[in-house]
């Protein structure tokens, strides 16, 4: 592998100490984005990048064209009634982004487009819209735009009547908004200028200057972040203040929106509770009384606080309650068992309930857009690894059902019949049980010498539910394996899952990992030679550990928007989302968690020792994960590491966690990491 280019970045040791504990940290100074020689670094590491590369630049233009052959480019959402209008979204052939707009009560009426986006992102190299909310008399429309990719928005008005785009204007907000029921009434919230904390609810008067807007409600606790939202009834507008483990709310009638928020139940650390309004009550999705996996409750509109609860459904030791939707007919419960999805529709009569029917093991079923109260239509989408996407109109009365739209897969080669699904379980070094999920071509022979893209995530209690992809047949065309290993630190077997791999149990996530990289290669499906690792954001961090602990396994790594210098990022309260993450790995301020932060940290881990390929990307304007963690890792890896593998630092100047903005901009960062993939196993075509 030639060097001549290789960036090495300049070693500028700041020593930093906590808790008796020296650590001297060499590349400290790449945290200033404003520093040209931060900028000259990064340029080193792209350009290196891209002549290391330049032999697979043809390749990655066919893989990105042939990922985009089998994406219908003329598509549409399924519409959506709701007061009187049908909402569509939808893609033009040729055009990088969405196209919003209504019916007035018949798919068959005069289209009113909303908003197009294409035109909005000209002149932008990243444009965001979102937080669209209409008024309650169809007349207005919030939204938001974001033009750097930091989640930093600002909320315009749209008169949909006249189409004229009025004169208030509110900067810095998360996007979201909703309207009180006079039609007159807006309510938003803003975030910490630092820090990026949504922590503000404002209230303001159409047609008057944003600077006179109302502070509603400041969220002093700098754990907690705020929202704002309204019920589907239509009676009541929320505002939610939310840390990992606790949750509070305060509500206002919406037909008063000069009236004072009332708290629902005050904060108690430990209480999490959400709720739907129904009639003349609210029912309640709620840890209380120790329900780890949570139960339903019910209470009076009028009584609110916790003493005044019911139960409706009881706790469950192997049933998780994730959320429930709402009908004037119909209770349907979103639960999840054996690492699962399930759907139970419960009739308010108590007449004849059910779950709707699921045969496979590798699939993801969940409620969408159901924002109709008076219905007996629920609307689901189902999809699994090798079945594309499809959302059905569910008709609970009659026990009938309609594919509205099934997910096209472009020219003519695909057919779920040509793919394996299944799902294994590995036992883990302290006996537990953990599932994977893989899909794979009919006829591979499990030899040892089929590559293998194990992938993963394991933080916050997020299940990671197995997905079709249509681009990721390109992977598994060309014989790769993909899976999906369900560790702890996710939701995926219920609370306790999370709570086993998290704060003093997270390097449990970790060794998951590992024993099931172990387990593919034991029962022959892929070997160290072949077998690839995936993880982004706090899935980044896994890979980080993983390659500290058992580097010997993989023979590469990609890595996106990795988390990976915890200790540092974890003692500074002025980064983006630190504090609201105590609850997730502990507060470093207390040595006991530094202690444990520091010993899987990946960054402070590194040492001299073989490291696999890596394909390592981030964005320089990246609000969750600063660029710098994955910057400084690889300076501190290309000094440290005693292999010739490849090591590559892949920075987009432009966008922020989520990448680039544009519709298909996306599949040029997969065909990068396919690229890599497919090189490192010499397939070339």
């Amino acid at each position: 592998m030639p060097t001549h280019n290789l960036p090495i970045a300049a070693v500028k040791p700041v020593v930093l100490e906590k808790h008796g504990d020296q650590r001297t940290d060499n590349y400290f100074w790449l945290n200033d984005r404003e520093n040209p020689e931060v900028i000259d670094y990064l340029n080193q590491e792209n350009a290196y990048y891209e002549s290391m590369t330049a032999d697979t630049k043809t390749f990655q233009k066919e893989l990105f064209e042939e990922m985009k052959a089998r994406i219908k480019e003329d598509d549409e959402s399924v519409p959506y009634l709701y007061n009187g209008y049908y909402y569509i979204t939808r893609f033009e052939k040729g055009k990088d982004y969405p196209i919003y707009s209504r019916k007035k009560g018949s798919l068959t009426a005069k289209e009113e487009i909303m908003f197009d986006c294409n035109e909005l992102a000209q002149g932008h190299s990243y444009f965001q819209l979102g937080g669209l909310s209409v008024s309650p008399d169809n007349q207005f429309v919030t939204f938001a735009t974001d033009i750097v990719g930091r989640r930093i928005y600002t909320i315009g008005i749209k008169n949909l009547k006249t189409n004229e785009i009025l004169s208030d204007k509110i900067e810095n907000v998360t996007g979201g908004s909703v309207w009180a029921n006079d039609n007159q009434t807006i309510f938003y919230t803003r975030k910490d200028k630092v820090t990026l904390r949504a922590d503000k609810v404002y209230k303001h008067k159409l047609g008057a200057d944003s600077q006179a807007d109302v502070l509603i409600y400041f969220e002093k606790d700098d754990t907690f972040d705020v929202s704002v939202s309204k019920e589907k009834s239509k009676k009541y507008i929320v505002i939610g203040s939310t840390s990992t483990l606790t949750t509070e709310f305060r509500i206002l009638n919406a037909n008063e929106p000069d009236g004072e928020f009332k708290v629902f139940q005050k904060r108690t650390r430990g209480l999490e509770y959400h709720f739907a309004h129904y009639g003349d009550s609210f029912y309640i999705v709620t840890n209380k009384d120790k329900a780890s996996n949570f139960k339903l409750m019910k209470t009076s509109e009028k009584a609110t606080e916790a003493t005044n609860w019911t139960e409706v459904i009881p706790h469950r030791k192997d049933v998780l309650i994730e959320d429930i939707e709402i009908f004037k007919n119909f209770l349907v419960v979103e639960e999840r068992s054996n690492g699962l999805n399930k759907i139970w529709i419960k009739p308010w009569d108590g007449k004849g309930e059910y779950y709707l029917p699921f045969e496979s093991e590798t699939y993801t079923a969940c409620t969408t857009s159901n924002v109709d109260f008076d219905t007996d239509i629920l609307r689901y989408s189902y999809q699994s690894l090798a079945t594309p996407s499809s959302v059905i109109d569910f008709d609970m009365k009659n026990k009938t059902k309609e594919i509205k739209k099934e997910q096209q897969v472009l020219g003519g080669k695909f057919s779920k019949d040509n793919y394996t699904e299944e799902r294994i379980w590995a036992t883990a070094a302290d006996g537990t049980k953990v599932p994977i999920s893989m899909v794979y071509k009919k006829d591979i022979q499990k030899d040892g010498k089929n590559p293998l893209l194990l992938y993963a995530y394991g933080s916050y209690g997020m299940s990671m539910d197995p997905y079709f992809s249509s681009a990721r047949l390109s992977l598994l065309d060309r014989g790769f394996i993909f899976a999906i290993a369900h560790i702890r630190g996710g939701e995926d077997l219920g609370r306790q899952w999370y709570e086993d791999g998290k704060l003093l149990k997270k390097k449990n996530t970790f060794t998951d990992f590992i024993d099931c990289s172990k387990y593919v290669i034991a029962q022959g499906y892929t070997s160290p030679q072949h077998l690839y690792a995936e993880g982004g954001s706090a899935g980044g961090l896994l890979m980080g550990a993983v390659i500290n602990m058992a580097p010997e396994l993989y023979h590469g790594v990609i890595a996106q928007v990795p988390f990976v210098d915890v200790v540092t990022t974890m003692l500074d309260d002025s980064i983006p989302l630190t504090t609201g993450e105590y609850d997730e790995w502990g507060n470093p301020n207390d040595k006991k968690y530094y202690d444990y932060m520091k010993s899987y940290s990946p960054y402070d881990n590194i040492a001299p020792k073989e490291y696999p390929n890596m394909y390592v990307s981030t964005g320089l304007h990246d609000s969750q994960v600063q660029y710098w963690e994955p910057a400084k890792w690889v300076a501190k890896l290309r000094v440290m590491k005693t292999d010739k593998n490849l090591l590559f630092l892949n920075t987009n100047m432009d966008a922020g966690h989520g990448g680039a903005s544009g519709r298909f901009e996306a599949l040029k960062e997969v065909a990068r990491e396919f690229s890599f993939l497919l090189d490192l196993e010499k397939i070339k075509i």
